[in-house]
């Protein structure tokens, strides 16, 4: 059986040592290193090369999110394993966007821990319900927003490019020439943070812009 080489990071000797203690009972999971830094997870990451870390956010000498945008701009086959006690978006989102691969609360039993372990060694993150809340709910909020910068000449061609219209249709629709309506276009898309007319379309239904027959 292959043991999934793993190293805690967390600067809190009683919780990395209960984690610790709890996860070398597991027969599948070999806790090859512990450090209490950032720093310490950096070098664990280069020195053990585990494949997975778990690691808390908050800590002296690097915080879990330096580390980990660290560790993977080293290209690392790494998996990291939040464990944290913060779930607000301002610790969600840049440890995501930094490379964390799971994201799990201090409050999770600790089958689900070791559990989280598991599937981040097989490729499957993990997002602790709380957390996937925060997310949603930013997501949302984001999203409702988006259009909200358009003008009102550009919500017209919005309107049109949900209908499937053309940019020539678009043009006879509103009386307006082709370049303008492709320049139109291009803010639009650049506004909704979408790739091409068909996101966008996707984005007008979606969000209600269409006019119901």
């Amino acid at each position: 059986m292959t043991r999934i080489r793993l190293a805690v990071v967390d600067d809190h000797e009683l919780v990395r040592k209960g984690i610790i203690s709890f996860l070398e009972t597991e027969p599948d999971i070999e806790v090859v290193g512990e450090g209490i830094s950032g720093r310490d997870a950096i070098n664990l990451a280069a020195k053990h090369k585990p494949d997975v870390i778990l690691m808390d956010l908050l800590m002296e000498n690097g915080t879990g999110i330096e580390a980990t945008k660290e560790i993977m701009e080293t290209g690392s086959a790494c998996r990291i394993v939040i464990l944290t006690s913060y779930f607000d978006e301002k610790e969600v989102f840049p440890a995501l966007e930094a490379g964390a691969f799971s994201y799990l609360l201090k409050t999770s039993p600790a089958f689900e821990v070791a559990s989280a372990v598991r599937k981040a060694a097989k490729g499957e993150a993990v997002i602790e319900p709380r957390v996937t809340d925060v997310m949603v709910k930013r997501l949302r909020n984001k999203e409702a927003k988006l259009h909200d910068v358009l003008t009102e000449r550009e919500r017209d061609v919005l309107l049109c490019i949900g209908e499937g219209m053309t940019n020539q249709q678009i043009s006879e629709e509103l009386f307006i020439g082709i370049k303008t309506v492709k320049t139109h276009v291009s803010s639009i898309l650049g506004k909704l943070q979408v790739g091409d007319r068909t996101q966008a379309a996707v984005y007008a239904n979606r969000n209600g812009l269409i006019k119901q027959p």
